[in-house]
């Protein structure tokens, strides 16, 4: 007997009519007309089975602290700093755990199933550090949760972040991150890029790093970063996160710096909502767009994920753990219309970030861990469209949250009686 079949799913690849059978905490059989028993089976109608979202750029030690310990009236990115640094000296390691956990059970709820969240190590007691490796011990079971050593304001800029973020290495966070481009000066951002990429190689670690998050087109530690990546022999290990700065370079640069990201191997992760938000505030009209050559990336082979970065914190008071919304945003700052287009950019909040943060046994394929999303959708353009309904959340074949299929009830005269959004896609020719 399995524990879990699904019935009838449409897969993201446009297989339809499939079931998917699984135990041991594993997808067992994908095929049409499974005809075992199971423990729970469940009548998927011909909606969407999705991997589980992957949201591979997050601050969980800021979110919801929005109005603590006081508003960003402005909603500038350089207020949110300000504010950070006000909160920081006040807020205590069960504070901050009682906010992650909360925003957890949400992105469950969402169907989020990985998430890389950065972790600020300026703060001398490592307050965050203490709490994010507490939290992500509790939901293991149900989130998988990799932690990044940030040093917020700057590894070399700071004067004892080189040493707090070490230290928080050794307590047990899994990847090296950094911010070059807000160190005081472009060398000592090459710098610390050398230093923390070394940091990385001695350990065995992964890089993500806060990459030229700004417009200026001199921001050009990325280029950096891809050096350090190769030298060093870390190739596929490597994030760039951000890289807005990209956006203002001239096309003959980025046609060389393009071909070096590439080469080494380095993955990207721009932040739609928040690079779109925050993003060509100095500039009046034209205003640049604030996202990177996501296209060109793309194109390149570059392996590409859309984060969400923030939720209800200093910089961004809006979001919700929507991954959809993010792919949305993406989609449309990025004008990828085509149908291609916009089926990959479900892949930069599935497929593409569960691969730049090496989760292992990901996917809806026979072997593959049972874990899922049922959405209220037809196919995957169709769910950013509508930002789908999330029916059934599936880890290790277990149902951890799961809601009513959203079937609107109207009194129109002549009309329907219920109105189910999914049924408005097209039918496939």
């Amino acid at each position: 007997m399995f524990d879990l079949i699904i019935k009838n799913a449409t897969l993201p690849d446009g297989r339809n009519n499939i079931d998917i059978a699984c135990a041991h905490q594993r997808i067992e059989a994908i095929e049409r007309n499974i005809s075992a028993e199971a423990k729970v089976t469940l009548d998927a109608q011909g909606w969407l089975v999705a991997p589980p979202f992957v949201d591979p750029h997050f601050h969980m030690d800021a979110t919801l602290s929005l109005g603590r310990p006081r508003m960003n009236r402005s909603g500038t990115l350089l207020e949110g700093i300000a504010l950070w640094g006000e909160l920081k000296p006040i807020q205590t390691i069960d504070d901050i755990k009682e906010r992650a956990l909360r925003y957890c059970d949400l992105a469950v709820s969402m169907g989020i199933g990985a998430i890389r969240s950065h972790v600020d190590t300026c703060d001398p007691e490592l307050k965050g550090v203490q709490a994010l490796l507490q939290v992500r011990d509790e939901i293991k079971d149900y989130l998988d949760l990799q932690l990044v050593a940030f040093p917020q304001d700057g590894v070399l800029r700071d004067p004892n972040a080189l040493e707090t973020t070490l230290r928080a290495l050794d307590m047990g966070v899994d990847v090296v991150g950094g911010i070059p481009h807000f160190e005081r000066t472009m060398a000592a951002g090459a710098e610390s890029v050398r230093i923390l990429c070394e940091a990385a190689a001695e350990r065995g670690l992964m890089v993500d790093m806060h990459c030229d998050e700004s417009d200026d087109p001199l921001s050009r530690h990325i280029e950096t970063l891809a050096y350090e990546t190769q030298r060093l022999g870390l190739q596929g290990r490597v994030t760039g996160s951000h890289l807005t700065s990209m956006h203002s370079m001239d096309n003959y640069f980025v046609s060389k710096l393009i071909d070096l990201i590439v080469e080494a191997e380095v993955h990207a992760v721009p932040n739609p909502l928040i690079n779109i938000m925050l993003q060509g505030r100095h500039d009046t009209y034209p205003k640049r767009r604030g996202q990177t050559r996501v296209r060109e990336l793309r194109d390149a082979g570059v392996t590409v994920g859309f984060g969400s970065d923030c939720v209800m914190d200093p910089w961004y008071s809006l979001g919700r753990a929507d991954m959809l919304e993010v792919a949305f945003m993406g989609l449309h700052v990025g004008q990828l219309s085509s149908r291609e287009d916009m089926a990959w950019c479900f892949e930069a909040v599935t497929t593409n970030s569960a691969k730049l943060m090496g989760l292992e046994g990901y996917g809806v394929e026979k072997g593959c861990k049972a874990s899922f999303n049922l959405l209220q959708a037809n196919d995957p353009i169709e769910a950013i469209r509508l930002k789908a309904h999330r029916i059934a959340v599936v880890r290790h074949a277990q149902v951890i949250a799961q809601n009513p299929p959203l079937n609107t009830e109207i009194n129109i005269a002549g009309r329907p009686n219920f109105i189910d959004p999914s049924s408005y896609a097209p039918k496939p020719s």
